[in-house]
């Protein structure tokens, strides 16, 4: 059984700032490959950004620059660090374990204007 356990979302203003975590527990090998997504009420589940084995990442043209994601070994974790958020950015964040096809349980993020 794997777990993933997203953490870390709520309330903020425009313009402000949150960090995302996602601790994976359970039979689980690495969390080398994993990515965050997003669904916003109404949309489909989008993907937001990547991480790979040799520390490679990727983001969606809608937050290249403002989310960095990062990954924690020891930790069993990886992160999603949001910055500069907009209210478009409202929505449900969840990791997921890309090798394995795993999902957390998700984060709401809510940005108020």
């Amino acid at each position: 059984q794997v777990q993933l356990v997203e953490s870390g979302g709520g309330l903020v203003q425009a313009g402000g700032s949150l960090r995302l975590s996602c601790r994976a527990s359970g039979s689980i090998a690495s969390i080398n490959n994993m990515g965050w997504y997003r669904q916003a009420p109404g949309k489909q589940r989008e993907l937001v950004a990547t991480i790979n084995s040799d520390g490679t990442t990727s983001y969606a043209d809608s937050v290249k620059g403002r989310f960095t994601i990062s990954r924690d070994n020891a930790k069993n974790s990886v992160y999603l660090q949001m910055n500069s958020l907009n209210v478009e950015d409202t929505a449900v964040y969840y990791c997921r374990h890309l090798g394995l096809g795993y999902w957390g349980q998700g984060t709401q993020v809510t940005v108020s204007s």
